[in-house]
């Protein structure tokens, strides 16, 4: 019997939306320093490309995690900013954030203890 994925963990459709490559940096960046214009972002985050930050912009402001503001200036203006949909996953990341701080030296340790093993494995 196989079980929707959705229904098997309720949780999926929404790590799907938030833990998507990119995501996290762009609402940290958002959250941390408020509406800022693309280059800006772009700026800050160093390696993504300018059509990947486009791309999740625009994925994130169709999930209403981030609003896009056009300013008919000429040159055109265009800001970005986390919507309170989006702030509202701040407690998720203070938490994910204390995990992290507490466990992954843990996860470190174990993934030596399982490389060196499946090292001794195949000798």
């Amino acid at each position: 019997m196989s079980a929707d994925p959705e229904l098997a963990c309720p949780i999926a459709p929404v790590v799907d939306i938030v833990f998507s490559r990119w995501t996290t940096p762009i609402l940290w960046a958002l959250h941390e320093y408020g509406r800022q214009r693309f280059v800006e972002l772009e700026r800050r985050l160093t390696t993504i490309t300018p059509k990947v930050l486009t791309q999740r912009l625009r994925q994130l402001e169709r999930d209403g995690l981030v609003s896009r503001t056009y300013h008919p200036e000429v040159p055109p203006r265009v800001e970005y900013e986390i919507t309170e949909l989006g702030s509202s996953l701040g407690p998720l990341f203070a938490h994910l954030a204390d995990w992290a701080n507490t466990h992954l030296d843990e996860v470190e340790q174990s993934r030596r203890t399982y490389d060196a093993h499946q090292a001794n494995r195949t000798r």
